[in-house]
């Protein structure tokens, strides 16, 4: 019998994960990759006696995996937060657990699912997912002071950064290294004080990764969006999304897109919905080919040249109205 655990690689799919294997630990094969790697399930083989979990990506992406995994007789359990079709999948062994609500991540999904056990890790991947209020609320909960609050912040905010890039080669970490190296730890602070090294090297990276995002003008701005265009380089790739959520949490009542040049031609897309009004971004990526994601954060992976202009009215006009 196998146990494969299928998860996304930022933030929220390794938080989730973390808290799933505090409470049953399991020694489990591990298939993940950097956090735009969304097909998960087409990699993964397993039948009849094997057990499959997946966290954070979304199963209208991976029906057609699901659907093989399913024919050969594997158990599969999916937590997730993303659009996950018109139809959501009915199967004997297939246990679903699908919030695809603004202010929710599969973290949290998880949390409830354990009821607090490992809450601490639930907060971290909620901030990781730029869901600050939520974040905050369950923070509040936790009793935790401010300082304690700031950690899982930085934290949540330091493993969603390490999982962007076009391949694991861009990032500091491969994201199931990262996962390995923090699984152990019932709560974040105990993390914290042992795997100092690699919380520092994340932190080095982000502040200097920021700080070259900082000095790149909007190619595009008004009231209602604005665009960035970042070059084709390791540190735009691994900036990408979380640059999206400073922006989106400095100026709230704005849209905003992030889009990075690719070594093979077009623009990756990473693409904010206003805090004050989380949706739209997936509706709006979905509209180009190979777009996808959430109401309040999606991105499209491969956006052709010759549609950019395209995409930037789209973007505008979508929150203009």
């Amino acid at each position: 019998m196998k146990i494969i655990d299928v998860f996304n690689g930022d933030a929220d799919g390794i938080c989730a994960l973390i808290q799933l294997r505090n409470a049953k630990p399991l020694d489990s094969e591990l298939v993940t990759g950097v956090k735009r790697d969304i097909k998960l399930l087409s990699r993964v083989d397993a039948s009849v006696g094997d057990n499959v979990t997946v966290l954070d990506i979304s199963l209208d992406s991976n029906r057609e995996g699901l659907t093989k995994l399913l024919e050969q007789g594997a158990k599969v359990q999916y937590f997730d937060h993303h659009f996950a079709g018109d139809e959501m999948m009915e199967h004997p062994n297939l246990e679903t657990f699908i919030n695809t609500a603004a202010d929710c991540c599969t973290s949290t999904l998880v949390n409830l699912q354990l009821e607090g056990a490992y809450q601490h890790w639930a907060i971290v991947g909620a901030y990781g997912d730029n869901l600050f209020k939520v974040g905050e609320a369950l923070s509040k909960a936790s009793g935790l002071s401010e300082s304690q609050r700031e950690q899982l912040e930085k934290l949540g905010t330091y493993i969603n950064y390490n999982g962007y890039g076009a391949t694991v080669e861009d990032l500091h970490f491969p994201p199931a290294e990262l996962y390995l190296a923090m699984k152990d730890f019932a709560t974040p602070f105990d993390f914290f004080e042992q795997g100092k090294a690699t919380f520092e090297k994340l932190e080095n990276g982000y502040l200097e990764d920021m700080e070259s995002a900082a000095k790149t003008p909007a190619m595009h701005e008004t009231a209602a969006s604005a665009a960035f265009l970042l070059p084709n380089a390791a540190w735009a790739r691994r900036v990408s999304g979380v640059y999206g959520n400073a922006l989106a949490n400095d100026f709230p009542s704005r849209a905003h897109a992030v889009i990075t040049e690719r070594e093979q031609g077009g623009y990756l897309v990473s693409v904010r919905a206003p805090l004050n009004n989380k949706t739209g971004a997936d509706e709006i990526c979905r509209q180009f080919p190979s777009g996808g994601g959430r109401e309040a954060a999606a991105g499209i992976n491969e956006l052709p040249e010759d549609q950019l202009q395209a995409f930037i009215d789209t973007l505008d006009a979508f929150y203009a109205a």
